[in-house]
């Protein structure tokens, strides 16, 4: 019998594949196995890189391949340009060298923090083609559809000879990057801290790995979640307070995410004093989707904390962290283990509450950290500040929001969404505005998408000096207006008010005044405060907690 004729026309089904193993031959020369020495990086980038590649370049939260950053941005460009770079954090300068000098084009990313500013002239400059500033949870999802890297450049502790690598506390978007990236055919390159012959634990396996690196010098670590005590002020323990009095201690909620702001780093440290004092341990903050915040020490040494879950880790925190296994999620190695995916996920359907900053709030509730000079980005705020209608467990303080916002139709619950501002900000800048700077930067940028960053509806209360609002007691979009102007102070929108109407929203508990709540101002002193510096966390730590130098001011 013969075979039948070769169709011409018959699919190919490994061409994706095949072009791995042909990038993989022209770098192989580059490598001693896996392992490839510092000078020769940039070869072997130039050797697998193909220009208009989607690249992700970690870019994360805290952690930075910096190394493996600056070798790209040190590319020819005559050679390699055009990419798409997808990552999380654009947080290094090299990261905008990438576009200034044409290597990149266009860019997918969640947040940028301190390059901010330099991003939105960028963009205003028309430097970058921004594809959308992208929540965690949601970037992340994409890299499985259709922003798939074909090149990943990732960063951990530690390898083996045979790639396995190990990222310490500070796992982070590593394994859902390299995952995408590798199950797809495409290149994964680690810079790491050391080589070794056996990794304490496995956090991703070395077959997903093609190639690693000894930087010349350990990873960038930024500490981002570390607030020094001795900054809080009393109208941040003001608004600590009345955040306790008006939403922890009458929803009963335990399951919560913080932000990282000043005035949540206040709500930690008074847990110890003030909600000692009002009854609420075992009733209130035992289990978090949290960072291992500094601040939150005092409360874990006096046993409000039951249990915390890390999207990162935190500079100086290791030692705490490995020593309070009870606490935080630790490997057999003895070091916590974090995931920002897995955090993130939980932040979005395990807890009951967000309570986070901004830097502005408009008459609908809407907020953004976008400003007209700065594109900070998001981050994980609008998945852990939205109420996830996928949610299916039940839990009383999930449920009382529920039936504060009830309408017509079946019983259903709602996430609390908590925003904890003062009414100014830094340079005495209003935080409440008639409209967001974001709609203006949209329309300067021809932005599809205004970058807004939790929207109105999903909030539920606003916390200031003034007092709390109740947005989900508000029925009509007029009553919403006037309880937000109701406590935005002496800013332009507060000074707008209807204070008839305000005061019977008062009178319906929609607004709470601090008498209202039973909150003295007099109160609202550092005293109340369990640790009042960076030295006094480390007392609580017994010496655990190790902070970097920069907040060593003894």
């Amino acid at each position: 019998m013969t075979a039948p004729p070769v169709d011409a026309s018959e699919p190919v089904w490994d061409k994706t594949r095949r072009a791995r193993e042909k990038r993989l031959q022209a770098a192989a020369r580059f490598a001693d196995g896996k392992v490839v020495a510092p000078g020769d990086v940039q070869a072997l980038l130039t050797a697998i890189i193909r220009s208009g590649d989607r690249v992700c370049l970690e870019g994360d939260n805290q952690k930075q391949a910096d190394f493996l950053a600056g070798q790209l941005a040190g590319l020819d460009p005559q050679t390699v340009h055009d990419l798409h770079i997808v990552q999380s954090g654009l947080v290094l300068a090299e990261h905008l060298d990438l576009f200034e000098t044409g290597i990149a084009k266009k860019l997918d990313f969640s947040y940028s923090g301190p390059q901010g500013g330099a991003l939105a002239r960028a963009l205003s400059a028309g430097r970058i083609e921004l594809g959308a500033i992208h929540t965690y949870i949601e970037l992340f999802s994409r890299y499985f559809i259709d922003l798939t890297p074909h090149v990943a450049l990732t960063v951990a502790r530690a390898c083996d000879r045979d790639g396995n690598l190990y990222m310490g506390p500070n796992t982070e978007d590593s394994p859902v990057v390299i995952e995408a990236t590798a199950f797809k055919q495409g290149i994964v390159i680690a810079q790491v801290d050391d080589i070794v012959d056996k990794v304490p634990r496995v956090d991703v396996p070395g077959d997903r790995v093609d190639f690693v690196v000894k930087s010349p010098k350990p990873f960038y670590l930024e500490p981002l979640f570390t607030r020094d005590p001795a900054q809080i002020t009393e109208t941040q323990i003001l608004t600590a307070m009345l955040a306790i009095r008006g939403i922890y201690e009458p929803y009963g909620v335990t399951r919560l995410n913080h932000g990282i702001g000043f005035n949540t780093a206040a709500i930690e440290l008074i847990l110890p004093t003030y909600g000692e004092k009002l009854g609420l341990k075992g009733k209130i903050a035992t289990h978090f989707a949290l960072n291992p915040h500094p601040t939150l020490i005092p409360a874990i040494e006096s046993g409000w904390v039951q249990q915390i879950h890390s999207f990162g880790s935190e500079v100086g925190m290791d030692g705490y962290t490995s020593a309070r296994p009870d606490i935080y999620f630790t490997g057999r190695d003895g070091s916590m283990s974090s995931n920002r995916m897995f955090c993130q996920a939980a932040g979005l359907y395990a807890t009951d509450m967000f309570i986070g900053s901004t830097l502005q709030i408009d008459l609908q509730g809407n907020s953004s950290t976008v400003t007209r000079d700065r594109i900070a980005g998001f981050g994980g705020a609008p998945n852990m500040g939205s109420d996830p209608h996928g949610r299916r467990h039940a839990s009383e303080a999930w449920l009382k929001a529920g039936r504060e916002a009830a309408g017509a139709g079946l019983p259903r619950g709602r996430k609390l969404v908590v925003q904890i501002v003062e009414t100014f900000g830094e340079k005495m800048v209003p935080t409440f505005v008639e409209k967001l700077d974001s709609l203006e930067l949209a329309e300067a940028l021809k932005l599809k998408l205004p970058p807004v960053m939790i929207y109105g509806d999903d909030v539920t209360h606003i916390v200031t000096e003034e007092g709390v609002a109740n947005l989900l007691l508000c029925r009509t979009p007029d009553e919403r207006e006037q309880a937000i102007r109701g406590v935005a102070g002496y800013t332009e929108v507060g000074r707008g008010r209807d204070k008839a109407m305000v005061e019977a929203l008062r009178a319906r508990k929609i607004i709470q005044r601090p008498e209202d709540l039973g909150v003295s101002m007099l109160d609202a002193s550092r005293n109340l405060l369990a640790a009042r510096s960076v030295k006094d966390l480390m007392y609580w730590s017994g010496n655990l907690y190790d902070p970097p130098a920069k907040f060593r001011n003894w």
